[in-house]
């Protein structure tokens, strides 16, 4: 699908952005991926500070560009990269707050599906739940190479909430009950637009607090695992 460019959110053109688009949701980090990882990288988009490079990886072109806070924020970005600059294939790499036992700070969750509290999916007028879930084929080539990488990883459920500070300190309890991984704000709003234009999404996110222990990470411990995560989230895009 074709449409304005420059968007009023992307100050781009089409050909501008890879068909991989990596999506932190701090801006900063984008800038310190293209700076660390890509070569020959090029900024495409700073519109209200939202950085976006295209590059290459291992000769691979790439793009990364932040997605802001939230639902809202990352169902426009990812809205017009999908339909308006030919992107095919977007992956989130962000945080996100352990509610497993099973997981521990630090490891890196791949997001099978996300549930959400959020009211994104009304737009398409069904009558029910809509699940989230991610490009299978991008599931299976990040699992496969956290495998070559020796990271410590899982596979499942996401919970994208709307809610960073929940009125109802017991909020999460009801989505544990059912095995829900960990928290996080975007993928779920991702997961749809991907779903509606008919491309790929997935989430890649690290650990980096612990709802149920109360662990958080340090800087250099989460700078270190980030890293990890960008690695992945690069190897995924080169090979699909």
């Amino acid at each position: 699908m074709s449409g304005p460019c420059p968007t009023p959110h992307i100050n781009a053109m089409p050909g501008d952005f890879a068909k991989t688009v990596l999506m932190p949701g701090d801006p900063l980090r984008s800038k310190f991926i293209a700076e660390n990882f890509l070569e020959d990288r090029k900024l495409v988009n700073n519109v209200r500070g939202v950085q976006g490079y295209t590059g290459l990886y291992k000769g691979v072109p790439v793009s990364v560009m932040a997605s802001g806070m939230g639902i809202p924020s990352i169902g426009i970005y990812s809205y017009e990269l999908f339909h308006f600059f030919g992107v095919e294939n977007i992956l989130r790499v962000g945080s996100a707050g352990a509610m497993s036992d099973k997981l521990k700070v630090r490891d890196i969750v791949l997001g099978q599906g996300a549930c959400t509290n959020s009211a994104y999916g009304e737009q398409y007028g069904f009558r029910g739940c809509f699940a989230p879930i991610a490009d299978f084929g991008l599931l299976r080539s990040a699992a496969e190479i956290a495998e070559e990488m020796g990271l410590s990883y899982a596979v499942g459920n996401l919970f994208s909430s709307d809610t960073f500070y929940d009125d109802d300190p017991q909020a999460s309890k009801a989505w544990m009950k059912l095995g829900v991984m960990a928290i996080e704000m975007e993928a779920a709003a991702l997961y749809m637009n991907a779903a509606r234009a008919g491309k790929k999404a997935l989430a890649i996110c690290t650990i980096s607090d612990h709802l149920l222990t109360g662990e958080v990470t340090t800087a250099e411990e989460r700078q270190t695992s980030f890293t990890q995560m960008m690695e992945l989230a690069l190897e995924v895009a080169v090979r699909n």
